[in-house]
């Protein structure tokens, strides 16, 4: 099975990001908006109860965690990704890396921290959408305080497997 570690931001973040997502993200109806922390990985159910275990364990030694979000970017030429930009306070990446050191470190990208609100466009599509994006005045802070264990169901959504409250013995 495929999962995944993510974090959720509030409501209010996710109905912005949502309404572009509606029109730019094909991912849009398998997943709410969310912040990777760890990018999908594959394990077996009796794997997933070893990492869940970790996870409690890690959860429990972070605070949680300040997001802010203050524009649109893109990772063009790299891929045509359009997304909001979460400054990375130092406690976000420490989670990332102890994360991905105690779970297979194997990553694609660099860690960067945002969540997706378009993917998969021709070059000209994401051009267009993205010069009229990027200029929006974008504001949003939230307090993460959780992290998200996910799984992938059959038809390619993505439904918690497990919640793990930062900082909470």
């Amino acid at each position: 099975m495929k999962f995944g570690i993510v974090i959720f931001p509030s409501k209010k973040i996710q109905d912005y990001a949502n309404s572009m997502r509606r029109r730019y993200d094909p991912h849009y109806a398998l997943i709410p908006p969310h912040l990777t922390l760890k990018s999908s990985f594959e394990a077996t159910e009796e794997e997933i109860k070893e990492i869940a275990n970790k996870l409690d364990s890690i959860s429990r030694t972070f605070k949680p965690v300040n997001i802010k979000i203050t524009k649109i970017g893109s990772f063009k030429p790299v891929n045509n990704v359009i997304y909001l930009k979460v400054d990375s306070p130092e406690e976000l990446e420490k989670l990332h890396n102890e994360l991905n050191a105690t779970f297979d470190g194997n990553q694609e990208y660099n860690f960067v921290p945002h969540i997706t609100i378009g993917q998969n466009m021709s070059d000209d599509e994401h051009s267009d959408v993205y010069d009229s994006l990027r200029m929006s005045k974008v504001h949003y802070e939230d307090t993460a305080d959780r992290i998200h264990l996910l799984y992938q169901l059959d038809n390619g959504s993505w439904t918690v497997y497990e919640t793990f409250r930062l900082g909470k013995e």
